[in-house]
């Protein structure tokens, strides 16, 4: 649970960076394709986790209203990206104006429980990881590069001269 607004803030801005980086790697083309009957593709994944941020937020009392929960997945990598960064943004600016390091122990309703609201950005941060890992995983089987973000990926070993370890 985060304590701190501007702790969270940083891991944010870092985290976000890193899942700006996963959806620039992305292509119009990859977007709706499916490895698995089972399995969302890439596009539905990343627009996921952009809708997350203004659902989650708006649940939270961050944003008045959730602009991106009727729309559509867009079929533009490029688009997808540049909704995230905006919301993400966003999302930031509403926590500086609304929330203090002090509420952060203070409770809001979520899916049918009660969070504190430090519960509520670590959810946030891991729910991205959670995705952008799938995300990786499927870019791998369709032969999209796949960015390192808390390591070297196997292509970015090679780009060091180097063998990724087994």
């Amino acid at each position: 649970m985060y304590r701190g607004i501007e702790d969270f803030i940083k891991d944010w801005e870092a985290e976000s960076a890193g899942t700006s980086r996963i959806f620039a790697a992305l292509t119009d083309e990859s977007l709706n394709v499916k490895i698995h009957e089972e399995i969302r593709s890439l596009g539905r994944l990343a627009w996921h986790l952009t809708q997350t941020i203004t659902e989650m937020g708006k649940r939270a009392g961050l944003f008045a209203e959730d602009e991106l929960e009727d729309k559509e997945i867009t079929s533009s990598a490029a688009e997808i990206l540049n909704c995230y960064q905006q919301y993400g943004v966003l999302l930031s600016r509403g926590l500086r104006l609304k929330w203090t390091d002090s509420s952060l122990e203070d409770q809001v309703e979520m899916y049918g429980e009660h969070w504190e609201k430090g519960k509520v950005l670590r959810v946030l941060i891991a729910h991205q990881t959670h995705h952008r890992g799938q995300m990786t995983v499927i870019m791998r089987m369709l032969g999209l590069p796949v960015i390192g973000l808390h390591g070297p990926s196997k292509e970015e070993w090679a780009a060091f001269g180097m063998t990724a370890p087994e």
